[in-house]
This record gives structure tokens, sequence and C-alpha cells, in this order.
């Protein structure tokens, strides 16, 4: 794909999202990113926001969570879905962060990679959006247009990741990714996508075509 194109799907969507951000109401707090980015894996940003909000309301901070009841924990996260294993993880991470790094999300990919539950995706989302660095977010969303695009033919998450990450200028990946998201929920849909509704599609950016 020439420079020249990838520029103007990036224009195209940041004129149609000017604005895009995280959909996760975490506040300006880091470590609540971390938890709920680790409670979306497989669930809405939707249910993930209404989940939180009581278990902050019980935890407000990685100390409280470190040291809460597992259980409780598990009844506060358990419609978000692999409840055990999430809400063991995010303990586990919340305990690091309290004892280790004294409440502060580490800001380089080596460390959050060695926290519990926390892979590239949710280590680019904290590195993009908390500490304004580069990062693709490789979600579904972003892995699903970044082929249609034809940007890659592939849906291993690395792969797209590293795709993406050589030919989106750093300084645009964190909003490329957000405005991916928003994109891919509104007009790019998994299923029954709104080609007819598709900015570039009438710009031509686009060769996929869903036909019902």
């Amino acid at each position: 794909m020439s420079t020249k194109k990838i520029n103007r799907i990036i224009a195209i969507l940041a004129e149609y999202y000017p604005d895009a951000k995280c959909s996760l109401f975490y506040y300006d707090d880091p470590w609540k990113l971390l938890v709920m980015a680790r409670l979306s894996a497989q669930c809405t940003d939707a249910r993930v926001n209404l989940v939180s909000k009581e278990l902050f309301e019980r935890f407000p901070t990685a100390e409280s969570l470190a040291d809460g009841d597992l259980s409780e924990i598990e009844k506060l996260v358990f419609t978000c879905g692999l409840y055990k294993t999430k809400a063991k993880s995010i303990k586990e991470a919340s305990k690091i962060i309290a004892e280790q790094y004294h409440g502060i999300i580490p800001d380089n990919m080596e460390e959050l990679l060695s926290l519990p539950g926390v892979g590239r995706k949710i280590a680019n989302l904290i590195l993009g959006d908390i500490y304004g660095k580069s990062g693709i977010v490789a979600d579904t969303h972003c892995i699903r247009i970044a082929n249609r695009l034809g940007f890659v033919k592939s849906t291993n998450p690395l792969i797209v990741e590293r795709t993406l990450d050589a030919v989106v200028p750093k300084k645009e990946q964190s909003d490329f990714c957000h405005r991916l998201v928003l994109f891919g929920r509104e007009i790019c849909c998994a299923k029954n996508p709104h080609c007819d509704l598709c900015p570039l599609q009438a710009q031509t950016l686009c060769t996929f075509k869903y036909i019902k």
C-alpha cells in the first residue's frame, strides 16, 4: 500500500472521528485503565464500564484490590466473563503495582508484559493513552479493518501490530487505533458492515465489499 493511500485513510478517519478517545471510563487513572483493559477481553467496553463502577467503589486503589478477597472480586467481575481468570490476574497485577512500583504503572513494554494478564494489546494501550508513546492496539476491530483495507493479510495480532507500526506515523498511532474502534462499531462492523455509508469506499480506498 502506498504512503499516499495510507495518509488519506488516516486523514479521513481523523475527519470523521476528530475526538476519538478510549471508550473505557478510567478517569485518567492509569491503574484503572489497566484493570478495565484486562476485564474487556471478550467483553464489551459498555459492560466493563458498568462493572468497574462498583468494582472501584469497593476497591478504589491498587493496594485495596491487592488486599481484597478473591471471591468477592470474582463476584464483582462475574458478568465480564472469564471471571475467575480475570479476578485472579487483576488482583495479582495490583499487588505487584502496589508493592514493586509504589502504585505507578510501568512506562515500558517489558515491565508491562511482566504483569499478570497483560499482553501487548493492553501494554500498547497503556503506553499510548497514559504515556503518549507510539503503539498499535491490535484488537478485533483493528485486525478486521486492517485486513479489509489491505494493510495486511493476517489475523495474527503481532503481525498486524508490526505491519501497522511500520506504516502509520508514530504520533498518529494511538488516535488511529481509537478511530478504528469507532469505525468498526459504526460502519465496518464484523457482521453486516455498512459499506454504503463508508467514507473510505466513497474515496475508493477500500476494495472490500459486503454482499448481503
